[in-house]
């Protein structure tokens, strides 16, 4: 029963990646547009994901999706980013699963944008990444409008500034450019209420990181300025070998950390109540 069962889900996955439709993609055509929940993934590597891959994270879930570099939805396998090719895995698959499971009914679609090594000033329209050869946030902006149609946006998720915390140049007015991002973030996309959910830098930053108190604490001051914001801890989260990215294990956690808080956003803004 169990070897049967186990080739049900293997050939289901199967025809989903093999009969898409016309455009390429995956999607089963019963969804509706109000029930597919799209969420922006963005930040520099530790949103994109730097763990090491193993067979859990390869597992399709049946109701997340990701978009992929051909703006085509597909069913979400790490790495769901594809910023650079040591992308691994990240908080935001984690972050679908448990949406999925807490939102019954609910198809997830995932839209990774984050660029490895981009500091919060390459989250600005016209500004070019050198590193990932991109413009993140023009790229970001083109791929999210594109398949507004399919879903409805519901969130942003943000991992970003180990990359302003290598000096006090970098980390100068951080927060006041953060509250700037978002702002305008949500008046590009026409959603002056999307909430947005940022993460505390990691704990095991090394010293060379010198301003990442500064960062951190800018980060945590977000939800004192701006309506339906939120910060998810990094506390116990651990680090890989290069004391800069979370272990698989820590990024899975994350992700999960990122689908409760948003939950609790969410739900506060349907009720009209600023989240703290």
């Amino acid at each position: 029963m169990k070897l049967k069962s186990t080739f049900i889900f293997v050939f289901t996955i199967s025809l989903l990646l093999c009969c898409g439709s016309k455009n390429g993609e995956y999607l089963p055509g019963s969804i509706e547009k109000e029930n597919f929940h799209l969420y922006l993934l963005i930040g520099q590597s530790n949103m994109a994901g730097r763990g090491e891959v193993a067979a859990v994270d390869t597992i399709p879930h049946p109701r997340v999706y990701a978009l992929n570099r051909d703006n085509q939805w597909v069913p979400a396998q790490d790495p769901v980013h594809f910023d650079k090719p040591i992308a691994g895995v990240g908080p935001g698959l984690p972050f679908g699963k448990r949406m999925a499971e807490l939102n019954p009914g609910i198809v997830i679609g995932l839209i990774p944008c984050a660029k490895g090594g981009s500091k919060i000033h390459h989250w600005r329209t016209g500004v070019y990444h050198d590193s990932t050869y991109s413009y993140p946030y023009d790229e970001m902006l083109e791929r999210t409008r594109s398949v507004l149609d399919d879903g409805i946006l519901k969130g942003v998720l943000w991992h970003q500034g180990e990359g302003n915390s290598l000096n006090k140049e970098y980390a100068e007015d951080y927060e006041e450019k953060l509250i700037a991002f978002v702002e305008q973030l949500r008046k590009d996309l026409k959603h002056p209420e999307l909430p947005f959910i940022a993460a505390e830098l990691g704990v095991f930053l090394p010293e060379r990181f010198s301003q990442r108190r500064t960062v951190t604490d800018a980060i945590r001051n977000l939800p004192r300025r701006l309506r339906n914001t939120a910060v998810v801890s990094s506390k116990g989260l651990t680090a890989k070998g290069d004391s800069i990215h979370f272990n698989s294990a820590s990024a899975r956690l994350l992700g999960e950390r990122y689908a409760e808080m948003m939950c609790k956003v969410n739900s506060k803004s349907k009720q009209g109540i600023d989240h703290e």
